[in-house]
């Protein structure tokens, strides 16, 4: 499966979450507030997350930055990885819980106290 695709299927199981296409690009939203934007470009897979705890982490990995429109400064980063580097599944599946975690309502975090399970 590809890393956009895998991804997104990973991002779907949290509770209430679902995928829309503004601005022509595919996100998943929780209650209407995105917590990922996905794609893939000429450059290769593009990943746009929210990361409060973790972003310094994340903008030390290669290929990562600070989200566009001021969006860097609320702690969203985005990650692009070449199509012929290998992408880091784990560490973006951490980073997905991180970001819905960050955006979700409580209410619904606690539905979900522990990461998703591989699937």
């Amino acid at each position: 499966m590809k890393p956009e695709a895998a991804l997104k299927k990973r991002a779907l199981i949290y509770p209430q979450a679902h995928e829309d296409h503004p601005w022509g690009h595919t996100v998943v939203k929780v209650r209407n507030k995105i917590f990922v934007m996905l794609g893939t470009n000429e450059t290769g897979f593009v990943v746009t997350l929210k990361l409060p705890i973790s972003r310094y982490f994340a903008l030390d990995y290669p290929g990562t930055k600070p989200t566009g429109y001021g969006l860097g400064k609320s702690g969203w980063i985005t990650a692009t990885f070449p199509p012929t580097n290998p992408v880091p599944m784990e560490i973006l599946t951490a980073w997905l819980d991180e970001s819905y975690r960050a955006v979700a309502p409580k209410k619904l975090v606690v539905q979900r106290p522990t990461p998703p399970a591989s699937t």
